[in-house]
């Protein structure tokens, strides 16, 4: 698709957000007391901005020019932003954190894979390099410490590959295999990688190109225009002086520099304006007077009666839904305007190669030069109107104004001390560097798996609203969870401008049976972001840092590292065994609830700008104590077994990922019916058991069939719908599965509640009667 695509596909897009972003205050200002109505509200707005984000995702990628790109980029954080709030007010009303829009979709004729979110590129393109050089030092220092555990399993994973190469090329050799490239990358796959790359090239150049403009295009203008400006800014403030002084009878005063010098008189404002403003000023404080006056007069008291009436007003607007005010709304509307204002209509005949606009570049840096001439022109018309004072007024400075003004000082000087201080550096003397060699030789900060989000096989659930309706609460289908691990980790991780604003999310809690990829989505959210990944799992940490200090100091140099470097996932695997009820005595030595009291510390330690997430996988939740437990993990990602639809794509893909060949002799919907419980290990183990290298090649004369891999999963044992259940009723009992509990006893509105709280009040009132 050329630029010019991606241009018409950008305005698009931006028409599309102008009309959403009109729409959403309208909606969204009347309290509402109807459940499904304000679900139905919220969920059309949250697809909507997913395919806006969508296409936006998009355009940023492919588009060359570096000041559109600009644009882009920002109001894309603002998407990004508003659809994690309108995710956050669904979550809020619906008690669940999974939701299901069939009904929705259908109404706006989209597909459920239209409701995928797609993880920006620009995550991991624009800190390459970085993450490159850091693999490289952490490759490094495990060669160097000898200690890599995995060096073993690589070696035989490497000796495995070089015999199947060998092998593959005796037999292509030999005539019995055809060449490489054969039948596998087409020549498009290669020219669409191609014709990326170069993009990509474009990309930067132009980058490159625009940063040096911001600097000569600035220089040019301050040889060429600044001492105009200066002259202009002069002769502007002198003429407010004198205009000042004939209106009000007394020159004005000068704005301190930390109010923002005269640049708060004049801003976006010409003089003849500024003197209206000073005309209206005097009129207003002049009605003010009269009010006062007249309010004293005329001041009735307010009966208990209806002092009583305001406050059951108040607490019945209180008990209707009203939206949350959004963070991202004003950056996004900014956006928009910015969008109309400079290129909604702008001929770029001329910028075929789509260069950077250097008269955008003018008009930005001439306010840039302004502003900066401006603190230069205050000093001096401060010291002017000083003398004027002296020369036409005779006035001096009152010495009560002076006392006043360091009185002040002292204050802030005071409100400086009480600041509490901060937490010890307990590694105030040692570098960053060194500390990360510390932590990998510790085995504490570890090489993530290279998995991306996207091999998280499975499909969606396209009963989740039926079962609703009969008050069923179904089991989260596995693209839901991938959607969460993008909302709650990746993308807040991946961005910083969303992490500051977005609702926050300091750490997620993966619960699921064995097998079902609960790590792999540890490592993809790594991937994805290019993060650090520390271990702080009961195992992992058992036996180092020893003691009381020797944990404080363990903790300190993992989140100064975690900080510094960030984006960073501090994962605790088996994490139950921390929260223990009762820890079993072939564990004792390991003290497996060393980090039980500090987690709850650390949390609250954490704030927006520190991109780091905690987060916890569990296969046995149940044996960990509730209420300790849901304190620390802020959410809880139920990570099902999976079902028919996803069990179904399953065994395609990993069939065809393993070299395994697709024909109508292999029945794959009855190897999905009949594998009903087992997991995406399961599937895995069989597929490689049964696809040696030995089937591979025969399979041109003898295709696969299912009874192959049936057979080769009788051995294992499934995960019984009991454990699954048992899953299910652990979430029940946790803070969010309660609430959810109770609405859906409770009726799935508020009404019940409500009702149930009136007649309370009714019976207590009848009772201080009698």
């Amino acid at each position: 698709m050329s630029n010019t695509m991606y241009n018409k596909m950008w305005h698009q897009t931006q028409e599309a957000l102008g009309a959403l972003l009109d729409k959403e205050p309208q909606k969204m200002i009347e309290p509402q007391r109807n459940q499904v109505f304000i679900f139905q509200t919220l969920a059309t707005f949250y697809i909507k901005y997913v395919q806006i984000f969508r296409n936006l995702e998009n355009v940023y990628d492919q588009i060359v020019h570096p000041q559109k790109r600009i644009l882009i980029r920002k109001v894309l954080d603002g998407v990004m932003g508003r659809i994690l709030e309108l995710k956050n007010e669904m979550v809020e009303l619906e008690l669940t954190e999974f939701h299901y829009f069939d009904d929705i979709l259908q109404d706006l004729k989209l597909a459920p894979q239209q409701l995928d979110i797609p993880i920006p590129k620009y995550f991991l393109k624009e800190k390459l390099e970085v993450i490159k050089g850091r693999e490289k030092i952490l490759a490094q220092i495990l060669a160097d410490s000898g200690i890599d555990t995995s060096e073993m399993v690589w070696r035989r994973f490497h000796q495995c590959k070089k015999t199947e190469k060998l092998r593959e090329e005796e037999m292509i050799f030999l005539g019995m295999n055809p060449p490489p490239l054969f039948n596998e990358v087409s020549a498009t796959v290669i020219q669409a990688e191609k014709v990326d790359r170069l993009r990509n090239e474009v990309q930067m150049k132009h980058e490159e190109d625009y940063r040096e403009a911001l600097v000569t295009i600035k220089n040019d203008l301050k040889l060429i225009e600044g001492l105009d400006i200066k002259e202009n800014l002069q002769d502007q403030i002198r003429h407010w002086f004198i205009e000042c002084r004939n209106l009000t009878g007394t020159f004005p005063d000068y704005p301190d520099i930390e109010e923002g010098g005269s640049a708060i008189i004049f801003s976006n404002k010409t003089i003849q304006q500024v003197i209206e403003d000073i005309i209206a000023n005097q009129e207003e404080e002049e009605k003010n007077e009269k009010k006062k006056k007249k309010k004293k007069e005329k001041q009735p008291k307010k009966t208990k009666r209806q002092k009583k009436g305001t406050k059951e007003k108040n607490k019945e607007e209180d008990e209707k839904w009203k939206m949350s005010p959004s963070l991202f709304l004003p950056a996004m509307k900014e956006g928009c305007n910015a969008y109309k204002e400079i290129w909604m209509n702008k001929d770029e005949s001329w910028n075929f190669s789509q260069d950077f606009d250097p008269e955008l570049i003018k008009e930005e840096k001439r306010k840039e030069l302004e502003s900066e001439i401006r603190v230069q022109v205050d000093e001096l018309m401060r010291q002017e109107l000083k003398n004027l004072k002296l020369a036409v007024d005779r006035e001096r400075e009152h010495p009560a104004k002076v006392g006043k003004k360091k009185k002040k000082k002292g204050k802030k000087g005071k409100k400086k001390e009480k600041k509490t201080k901060k937490d010890k550096d307990l590694t105030a003397d040692r570098t960053i560097e060194s500390l990360y060699k510390e932590l990998v030789e510790e085995g504490l900060l570890i090489q993530a798996l290279k998995v991306n989000l996207s091999d998280y096989i499975g499909e969606y659930s396209y009963l989740g609203t039926t079962l609703r309706q009969v008050s069923i609460e179904p089991m989260p289908s596995l693209l839901d969870v991938r959607q969460l691990i993008t909302l709650y980790g990746i993308w807040p991780l991946g961005s910083a401008a969303v992490h500051e604003k977005a609702p926050l999310v300091k750490s997620l809690l993966l619960a699921g049976p064995s097998g079902v990829g609960k790590k792999m989505l540890v490592h993809a959210i790594c991937t994805e972001t290019g993060a650090n990944l520390f271990n702080l799992s009961s195992s992992n940490i058992a036996g180092k840092y020893p003691g009381k200090n020797g944990l404080q100091m363990m903790l300190h140099a993992v989140f100064k590292v975690a900080r510094q470097l960030q984006p960073s996932v501090v994962w605790i695997e088996d994490t139950e065994k921390t929260f223990y009820k009762k820890v079993p005595n072939a564990e004792k030595t390991n003290e497996p609830k060393r980090l039980k009291r500090h987690l709850p510390q650390i949390l609250k330690l954490l704030k927006p700008d520190d991109r780091i997430l905690i987060v916890g996988t569990t296969r046995r939740p149940f044996d960990a104590e509730l209420q300790s437990f849901c304190r620390v993990y802020q959410k809880i990602i139920l990570v099902p077994r999976p079902d028919y639809a996803s069990r179904y794509v399953l065994w395609k893909q990993i069939i065809e990922r393993n070299g395994g060949v697709l024909t109508s002799a292999l029945n794959v919907s009855c190897l999905a019916k009949v594998t009903d419980g087992f997991t995406q290990g399961h599937i895995v183990k069989v597929v490689k058991a049964v696809l040696t290298d030995q089937r591979i090649r025969r399979q041109i004369h003898k295709p696969l069939t299912a009874v192959e891999f049936i057979t080769a999963i009788t051995s294992m044992d499934p995960v019984y719908k009991e454990e699954e259940e048992s899953f299910k009723n652990w979430y029940a009992k946790t803070p969010l599965g309660k609430k959810r509990a109770l609405a859906i006893t409770g009726g799935s509105t508020e009404k019940a509640k409500d009702k149930g709280k009136r007649k309370e009040k009714k019976e207590k009132k009848a009772k201080k009667k009698k």
